[in-house]
């Protein structure tokens, strides 16, 4: 099983093919995400560290390509599949922006 780490947090390990906002949440990670999933809000937004994730789709290039101050690594994390070891940062946390981090994404 491939391991995700998230910077400042801890390390833990995915099932393969599992959505990566998923699998932070569920290590008990604090991370927004507003939409449910369906790459319209970019409040899951994460900073790929290190590791390779799969090319984006079509819906979260359209979406992250109207922000205009993000990185080259920066991706939505209800839009990754985790396939192998990652190195990830949270970049929005519910608990910061004092509200709840949105409906479940589908998996």
């Amino acid at each position: 099983m491939p391991t995700v780490t998230v910077q400042g947090e801890k390390s833990f390990e995915v099932e393969t093919g599992k959505k990566l906002v998923l699998a932070i949440e569920d290590a008990g990670i604090d991370v927004m995400h507003r939409c449910g999933g369906k790459a319209r809000c970019t409040t899951c937004r994460v900073e790929i560290l290190e590791g390779d994730v799969a090319p984006p789709e079509p819906a979260e290039v359209e979406r992250l390509a109207r922000e205009t101050d993000l990185g080259p690594n920066v991706r939505l994390s209800c839009q990754i599949r985790v396939e192998g070891d990652l190195t990830v940062k949270v970049l929005n946390r519910a608990s910061i922006a004092g509200i709840a981090p949105g409906p479940r994404p589908e998996d």
